[in-house]
This record gives C-alpha cells, sequence and structure tokens, in this order.
C-alpha cells in the first residue's frame, strides 16, 4: 500500500480524536459551561451536522482545487477551531467551533478518501479505506482515552490544546508526502463527469441503500458510544478510573473489526454483513440487559466494538464502490452517509438517556440497528458477492 495513505491516516488520527473525545469529557464540559449533560452531548450532533453538510459542500467547493492544497487547508483550520474551543467560555461558542471544525474534517475525509481510492487498485478500495479509518480506530484505542485522562488531570481544555498540537505533524505529514499528481482534481472536475451528473447518482438505488445502512448502523454505535460514561459509571458502578478503559476496550476491538472488514469486505461482503449484523444486534440486547454487571459489560463493549466498526466501514465501503461513477463526490457521498448517524444517534441517546435511563442510549442503538437489519435483509442481492461482480455489473 502507498505510503501517502497512512500519512492520510495520521491526520484521521488527529480528527477521529477530537470527534470521539467527548465520549469521556461530557460530564465536565457539561459542569463547566453550565448545561446539562444530555446538552453538552449534543456537541458529538453539532460536529457530525457540520460533517454532514461539509462533506458534499466542500468537495462540490474544491473539486476544481488540487487534493494537496485542500487537505492541508482543512488541517489548519480544523487545528485553529480546537485552538478557539480551548479559550471558549460559553456553550455557543464551543458549540459553534465544533460546526466550524467538523466542516474542515469533513472536506479533509471527502477529499482523502477520494484520494486513497485512486491510490490503489479498483479491486482495492475496501483495504485502502481499512488503512484510512484505522487512524479513527486508533483514536479511539490511544487518542481519546488518552484525551480523557489528560482532561481527569487538567481539564477538558487540555485535550483541545492537544488536539491542536497533534495537527502540526499531520499537516507536515501532508505537505511533504502527499506530492501533486499528473492528473489532479482539477483536471478530472474539467475532463470527467460533470457535478450534476455526479450528483443525480444519488438516485441510484445501490448507492442510497448502502448510504442508508451506512447511516443506521454508525448511528446506533454513535448513540450508545457518546453516552458509555453514565452506563460505566452509574449503571454497572465502576469508578471513574474505569471510563478510559471502556473507551480503550471500545477501540481496539474497532481497530480488529475495520481490520478484518478491510481483508473481508472487499471480496465478501455478503457473507460478512450475514454473519456480523446480525451479531451486533444481539450484542446491544445483552448490553441492555447485562450493563449491570461489570465484567460482561466490558466484554460487551470490545466485541461491540468490533462488530460496529466491521459491518459500519463495510457500508461504507459499498458505498465508495457504489459512487464509483462519481469520483470527486463520491467520498462525500461516503462522508455524509457516516456522519448522517453520527449527528442522529447521539441526539436519540440524549432524548433517551433523559426520559428514561442510562440504559436508553443502549436501546436506541439496539432499534436502530434492527432497523438497518430490517432494510439490509431484503437487498442483499443488491451487494455482489465479490468485487469483480460489481466491476461487471455496471
Amino acid at each position: 500500500m502507498p505510503f501517502a495513505l497512512y500519512l492520510l491516516a495520521l491526520a484521521v488520527f488527529a480528527m477521529g480524536t477530537s470527534e470521539f473525545m467527548l465520549a469521556g469529557l461530557v460530564p465536565d464540559i457539561a459542569a463547566s459551561v453550565g448545561v446539562s449533560v444530555g446538552t453538552a452531548g449534543l456537541l458529538t450532533s453539532a460536529f457530525a451536522v457540520g460533517m454532514i453538510l461539509g462533506a458534499p459542500a466542500m468537495a462540490a467547493l474544491t473539486r476544481r482545487w488540487p487534493a494537496r492544497t485542500t487537505l492541508l487547508g482543512c488541517v489548519v483550520i480544523f487545528a485553529a477551531c480546537h485552538v478557539v474551543a480551548a479559550t471558549a467560555e460559553t456553550f455557543s461558542l464551543l458549540f459553534a467551533t465544533r460546526v466550524v471544525a467538523a466542516v474542515a474534517n469533513a472536506g479533509f475525509l471527502a477529499v482523502a478518501l477520494s484520494t486513497a481510492t485512486r491510490l490503489v487498485a479498483p479491486s482495492r478500495k475496501g483495504r485502502a479505506l481499512a488503512i484510512l479509518l484505522s487512524g479513527t480506530t486508533i483514536a479511539m484505542v490511544a487518542g481519546v482515552p488518552a484525551g480523557a485522562l489528560l482532561g481527569t488531570a487538567l481539564g477538558w481544555r487540555a485535550t483541545f490544546w492537544a488536539v491542536a498540537f497533534l495537527c502540526v505533524p499531520a499537516a507536515i505529514g501532508i505537505l511533504t508526502g502527499i506530492r501533486p499528481q499528473p492528473r489532479d482534481t482539477q483536471d478530472e472536475a474539467n475532463d470527467g463527469p460533470s457535478l450534476a451528473f455526479e450528483l443525480a447518482q444519488l438516485r441510484v438505488p445501490r448507492l442510497f441503500t448502502a448510504m442508508l445502512l451506512a447511516a443506521l448502523v454508525n448511528g446506533g454505535t454513535f448513540a450508545a458510544f457518546t453516552f458509555l460514561a453514565p452506563v460505566v459509571t452509574g449503571t454497572a458502578g465502576l469508578g471513574q478510573v474505569w471510563v478510559p478503559v471502556a473507551l480503550v476496550l471500545f477501540g481496539i476491538g474497532s481497530f480488529m473489526g475495520v481490520s478484518i472488514a478491510g481483508r473481508l469486505s472487499d471480496q465478501h461482503p455478503r457473507m460478512l454483513l450475514v454473519v456480523a449484523a446480525p451479531l451486533l444486534l444481539v450484542g446491544w440486547l445483552l448490553l441492555a440487559v447485562l450493563a449491570g454487571h461489570s465484567v460482561p459489560l466490558l466484554v460487551l463493549v470490545f466485541l461491540l466494538g468490533m462488530l460496529a466498526f466491521a459491518v459500519g466501514s463495510t457500508m461504507i465501503a459499498r458505498v465508495l464502490y457504489a459512487a464509483s461513477e462519481a469520483p470527486t463526490m463520491g467520498g462525500s457521498y461516503a462522508t455524509a452517509a457516516l456522519n448522517i448517524g453520527a449527528a442522529a444517534g447521539p441526539a436519540l441517546g440524549a432524548v433517551a438517556l433523559e426520559s428514561s435511563s442510562n440504559l436508553g442510549p443502549v436501546w436506541a442503538a439496539t432499534a436502530l440497528t434492527a432497523l438497518a437489519l430490517l432494510v439490509m435483509l431484503p437487498t442483499l442481492r443488491m451487494i455482489a458477492p465479490r468485487v469483480r461482480n460489481v466491476e461487471a455489473s455496471k
């Protein structure tokens, strides 16, 4: 695999740390800016809304720009937002920085997804996606728990400063490691499909279904993950120190899930989904029932991280395959699908948390995953068992 993929993954690591770190910081942020825990949890939704709106908008705006210019600009804006957030005194300003940072993140990820798939053979998109998303899962294993520990020791603002500093080596890596391509983004925009044609691909059933499934699965994941801390400390009765431990376990599981899916989703997507998606539903149900017991809780957190990201990354890979006729916008469709779920999930989780109990978000995850299964099962025939069949069906 090209070394440039790993440089892109470094930037995704910094951005992923920011996106997920609130799972361990929500209570402290809520107390600091004078809002409820449920309201503070909406910062995750704010980030996701910015990603949803920013992905297609930034992809359309920058489709005539060289990829390296877009990637570097997005990282610089992202870092600046975290400097402002680290000094914010009001929830409204913090909310605004999350939205702007998310737009920058969306622009980066949309271009990075398209760039990654151009760096490899057409039949290895899933593997390239796994390397790119490994930045996110490593952030969950190392960056997010470290952020939670840093926030506990020095306050949540220190975590925002740390993310800003993480962007520096990422920017240097992009500047020095991503070389201008002989056929850059501007050439593709001039010689390739028009923007109207690429947008029209959203009406293709295979693409729409893949995006819907990715959104539902990711929505369930974020509904539960965002409010994992109250489950660990409230329902299971564990100390605050166990929150980073649970996040590490979820992150290790997610890294394993993405790695496994990266090797299987290109050639055997149907088999992977038929096995892993029902197990994911069973896992959420078991978590809702056994969350009061510390050992089953921690085991299930690990397994659910693996299953959720195996299924989720497979569906994102399906979006990229289905959007192959939209070379400059396909990455934004995958990013938007990912973050529609990331916006809706925490919002539903917040409602469930405040209207029922700490386990409300877990039940929300269960419902979203069940809905995904209901949509997926009748459409499995649309998922080709092997990549060569997908390519041949165009």
